[in-house]
């Protein structure tokens, strides 16, 4: 089937390495789910890779009364999610998913009380956004999302990270893990 540019849809879709997969993750047990689906996926698989998303979402400075107090949620904010790194990390590899294909990529808040000099930086306005932007720039072919679980109220009124991803996404494969 050729389209209008003369190209064929299968011409079109070389470029889209489905085994390129972006994991992005939030420290949830639903993107614990998600990694858990990825390693049962991949694992024992050949030319796979894995790379390990989060966008931070600091608690909001006005929740709390003084700098230090907000200092010290962000810190343990930031922790916790290193530590739900090495968590997924591991358990991929305990899924024989090579530690050698298994990549981070932690972007921070722009608002962090810790910016030092970081090129990239989330804004906060769309986890989606930022979401298919690292989909894009890192040349994925698959990205793999838990499902949060939101009421259907809350969808309609909020949205939700991955109904937004699966209707923005094109030219990839999109994984959403209840």
């Amino acid at each position: 089937m050729a389209l209008a540019n003369g190209c064929s849809i299968c011409e079109r879709r070389k470029g889209m390495n489905f085994k390129k997969i972006l994991l992005a993750v939030d420290a949830s047990e639903n993107a614990m789910r998600a990694v858990e689906y990825v390693g049962a996926i991949v694992g024992g698989g050949s030319g796979f890779e894995v790379q390990l998303l989060c966008i931070e979402r600091l608690p909001h400075r006005d929740l709390f009364p003084d700098e230090d107090e907000w200092k010290t949620a962000c810190e343990m904010t930031r922790s916790e999610m290193k530590a739900f790194f090495d968590k997924t990390r591991n358990r991929l590899v305990e899924m024989d998913v090579p530690d050698s294909v298994i990549s981070e990529q932690y972007v921070s808040s722009c608002f962090s009380p810790f910016q030092n000099g970081v090129r990239q930086c989330s804004r906060g306005t769309s986890i989606a956004l930022e979401i298919m932007d690292a989909l894009k720039a890192g040349g994925f072919g698959t990205v793999v999302i838990g499902r949060r679980g939101v009421s259907k109220a809350e969808e309609f009124l909020f949205g939700s990270v991955s109904n937004k991803i699966i209707h923005s996404a094109k030219d990839c494969t999109v994984w959403v893990v209840s």
